[in-house]
């Protein structure tokens, strides 16, 4: 079945978001009594039947609500350096959001190719891989933080920084434990700085390796993403 937003799945009836009615309705000619899924993005997914194919408030009812749909057991922050070509942050934070993450933050660093980020896009991304792949939870996508400035914030769970040079070093299996939060930092094809190396080990981040191979920046934040939500299906 096909996935639609709505602003409120509490009541009996529910109405779907403008651009959602419109796909429902006029390109999936969708009708009445024909049946669909419907969240609200908090967790919550709901079987529902069209009462009211209107093109722009289409009105559902509700059959079936599950609470915490698709709950995972962890928490998974991902901070990843914005990449040169925008095709490929994207291309990251669509694939991310369909094996399963929780807030992606586009942090600035000292060798970053690129100095800002725009995420409304990347907000719009985020949603269409939450509907694609049945989620019922929609990740937080926020502007763009200098890491020097989110190295003084309190991070709850595990920290993890992801680089290239160093010896003391270890997987993500030897140094996560399953079923606790996670926020994992990754840089530029540059690599952190070692001024920034330096301060995120004295925040207390974990270094970690992902392996021999040199990966690309979105490349090297996928595979953590999948790591982390591989151990935890062990």
């Amino acid at each position: 079945m096909h996935l639609f937003l709505s602003n409120d799945t509490t009541a009996p009836y529910a109405t779907l978001l403008p651009d959602e009615s419109r796909h429902c309705v006029r390109v999936l000619r969708m009708g009445v009594g024909d049946e669909v899924w419907v969240t609200s993005g908090d967790g919550v997914m709901c079987r529902a039947r069209i009462a009211d194919p209107d093109d722009k408030a289409c009105t559902v009812e509700i059959v079936e609500r599950q609470e915490d749909y698709g709950r995972r057991p962890f928490h998974l922050h991902l901070l990843v350096a914005p990449t040169k070509n925008t095709a490929r942050i994207e291309w990251l934070v669509e694939k991310a959001v369909e094996i399963g993450v929780d807030r992606i933050t586009p942090v600035i660093c000292d060798h970053s190719e690129r100095g800002t980020q725009k995420t409304d896009r990347l907000d719009r991304i985020a949603l269409s891989a939450m509907k694609q792949s049945l989620k019922a939870r929609r990740p937080e996508i926020d502007s763009p933080v200098r890491l020097t400035d989110f190295l003084k914030t309190p991070v709850e769970g595990g920290k993890f920084v992801c680089y290239c040079s160093g010896e003391e070093r270890h997987t993500l299996r030897e140094s996560y434990t399953p079923g606790t939060d996670a926020t994992v930092l990754i840089g530029p094809e540059g690599d952190f700085s070692p001024r920034e190396i330096a301060a995120a080990l004295a925040a207390g981040f974990l270094p970690v390796t992902l392996g021999d191979s040199r990966l690309r920046t979105e490349t090297a934040a996928l595979y953590a993403v999948t790591a982390l939500n591989f151990l935890n299906s062990l």
